[in-house]
């Protein structure tokens, strides 16, 4: 073998699909900050390179990973109206994000130009077109729902450790009077109530 060979190994029989499921296995094991390139090779038992040739760099696979968290929102059987098929697009969304460890994070950590984030794209703005969205509308709407996706889910997922004394303790100091008011409503976790809640704002229905 040549030291050009050793240093750019040839594709093996291990391909990108391989790579990416072995990057979900990981997540969902260690989490968002356990993932690396080293974890993935160890886990397919190759060598970094092997891995990188196939997915070039971290922010390339996480790109891959991103996609194939979206291939696994179905699309088949949606509701005919406009309405309904967005939330039920955003309810399957949501629960790919929420199937993964850290689903959301590496969903929101990327810009996946790829068939599945495309795909899930093209059926949200042709449903809001549908309901009468102008292009720019329809555009923004789709933004508004992602994003509020993605951040109520990252919040459903970090939960269990982000829980800690530090909040209603600066609210008994009393400088935030309004925030003490509500203050019960801050510990609501009924994420599922809040996620409808927060897509029938949006979609003001």
């Amino acid at each position: 073998m040549t030291k050009k060979q050793a240093e750019n190994p040839a594709p093996t029989r291990l391909g990108p699909d391989a790579v990416v499921r072995a990057g979900l296995e990981l997540l969902d094991e260690k989490g968002a900050d356990g993932l690396s390139i080293r974890g993935i090779a160890d886990q397919l038992g190759v060598r970094m390179n092997t891995v990188l040739w196939h997915a070039k760099t971290k922010a390339r696979l996480l790109e891959l990973m991103a996609d194939a968290i979206l291939a696994e929102v179905p699309v088949e059987g949606l509701p005919g109206p406009w309405e309904p098929r967005v939330r039920e697009l955003f309810h399957r969304y949501r629960r790919a994000l929420l199937a993964h460890r850290d689903g959301a994070r590496i969903v929101a950590g990327t810009y996946a130009a790829e068939p599945a984030t495309l795909r899930f794209a093209e059926l949200t703005v042709e449903a809001l077109l549908a309901g009468g969205l102008r292009e720019r509308e329809a555009v923004w709407t789709a933004w508004t729902l992602v994003y509020f996706t993605l951040g109520l889910a990252q919040e459903e997922q970090a939960l269990p450790d982000a829980r800690g004394p530090a909040f209603a303790r600066r609210l008994d100091a009393g400088e935030y009077p309004s925030l003490s008011r509500a203050a019960e409503h801050f510990e609501d976790a009924s994420f599922d109530a809040r996620f409808d809640y927060g897509i029938s704002r949006i979609l003001r229905v």
